[in-house]
């Protein structure tokens, strides 16, 4: 396995879809979503974790200060587990600082206990719920990292 972290492209947009379409298959965003976004690169920043060539894993923030914002996160499931997602949010969390950014924002899938937990463990809060944010009517938890505070181990290793 040799697992590597870089800046999405544009070439990188198809491969990403898929991806994108078998993970949230209800929820899943249009191929020129994210056109779109990679085409805003004074505010967005994106990056894919590839393995042997393949795209395993890929996320994206926007950062409009004081506030950044995850776009996504997604990690396939063969690979879920390992720690990769939480290496992503933390290269998230770093850049939202050096962006000098005061929060990092999220909204996660009020069904999704797995992502919550790593949020939670990374020191986001729940600070609103939004009633039937996703298809099907699930919630949407929206939670805040204040980045001003961080320092812990955690987070800032």
């Amino acid at each position: 396995m040799s697992i590597v972290l870089r800046t999405m492209t544009t070439d990188d947009i198809a491969a990403v879809h898929i991806l994108e379409t078998q993970l949230f298959p209800e929820d899943a965003w249009p191929l020129a979503g994210f056109e779109a976004e990679l085409a805003q690169l004074e505010t967005r920043t994106y990056w894919v974790y590839e393995d042997s060539g393949k795209i395993i894993g890929y996320a994206g923030l926007c950062t409009v200060l004081p506030i950044a914002d995850v776009q996504t996160i997604a990690i396939i499931p063969e690979y879920q587990g390992q720690g990769l997602g939480r290496a992503l949010m933390r290269e998230l969390i770093t850049t939202a600082r050096a962006n000098r950014a005061l929060d990092l924002m999220l909204e996660v899938r009020f069904d999704n206990p797995t992502a919550i937990g790593l949020y939670e463990s990374m020191g986001f809060e729940t600070i609103h719920r939004r009633p039937r944010y996703y298809k099907g009517g699930i919630d949407a938890l929206i939670m805040r990292l204040r980045l001003d505070e961080l320092d812990t181990p955690e987070v800032s290793e």
